[in-house]
């Protein structure tokens, strides 16, 4: 019903000249499919889609270095290997699903994802919301993909680095939180007295959820025994946490060091309780209904 009132009322009184819906026939549509190579043709900004917002009507594009842009899906905004485009939501997939495909997705259903939650067999990933999650740095952003990774895709909440929490306020300042736009912010070592501690305190808004952990690093996070070590080493204050612990177990490269240790996380188990319950409350805060 809603289309048919929309093309009724699509004549000359419908709106401007040069409306949305009449400059949107300049350009061929594309579906939005995450992944797809998108260029804004205004800033120069290329990357990866990560999704739509079909409520809003933007699109957020993560860069090559990992930053993550949300912006405004204006007809011919973005190109497509060289072609500017109208940006539209996915078409849904046909259903191919077979008698043997619905019993093995029966015999599935028990299966966890990394994060303890049930999984969803064939579940599509949601359109993005509006409401996000902010981390620090691009090691936080990757544990929380490596184990609830699944869980914000069929939410369809998007994860954004905030690379350093000294602008925290400039951010928060520039999503606008709101009802419909929530902002979930994990920090690392938010303790009584630490800067992360006043940073949280010049955001404090209804829409907006601070969390955090005591540990100076998200590496420490990560239970020890992961890689065979009764507990991390003692850093002694004034050294970058990550430099005393690679000299102390003797490790050269940290990215390295990083990647074997993001590689033997399996799920949430191999996780501190403090980690895991300021994520679970960030999904839960952003995913509310309104």
């Amino acid at each position: 019903m809603t289309h048919d009132r929309t093309r009724r009322s699509a004549g000359i009184l419908a709106g401007p000249l040069d409306g949305p819906e009449r400059l949107a026939q300049h350009f061929p549509r594309h579906e939005a499919t995450p992944g797809t190579k998108l260029l804004h043709r205004a800033s120069g900004f290329l990357g990866a889609l990560v999704g739509l917002d079909a409520t809003t009507n933007h699109v957020v594009v993560r860069g090559q270095t990992g930053l993550e842009k949300r912006l405004p899906n204006t007809p011919g905004a973005f190109a497509v290997d060289g072609t500017a485009v109208t940006l539209v939501a996915p078409r849904p997939a046909p259903s191919t699903r077979t008698p043997e495909h619905l019993e093995r997705a029966r015999v599935s259903t028990t299966t966890k994802t990394a994060s303890g939650s049930r999984a969803v067999v064939g579940a599509r990933a949601r359109v993005a919301r509006a409401s996000r999650i902010l981390v620090e740095g691009v090691h936080d952003a990757e544990l929380v993909e490596k184990v609830w990774g699944d869980d914000l895709r069929i939410e369809g909440v998007v994860v954004e680095r905030l690379d350093g929490a000294d602008h925290l306020a400039d951010v928060v300042r520039e999503l606008r939180p709101g009802p419909d736009r929530r902002l979930g912010i994990l920090l690392d070592h938010l303790v009584p007295g630490s800067k992360e501690a006043r940073l949280a305190a010049e955001v404090r808004d209804p829409h907006v959820l601070v969390t955090g952990t005591p540990f100076v690093d998200v590496w420490a996070a990560i239970r020890p025994a992961v890689i065979g070590i009764e507990r991390w080493p003692h850093v002694p204050k004034g050294i970058p946490w990550k430099d005393g612990v690679c000299a102390a177990l003797g490790v050269g490269d940290q990215g390295a060091f990083w990647r074997r240790l993001l590689g033997e996380v399996n799920d949430w188990k191999q996780l501190e309780q403090p980690f895991v319950a300021a994520v679970e409350r960030l999904i839960d805060f952003v995913t509310e209904p309104d």
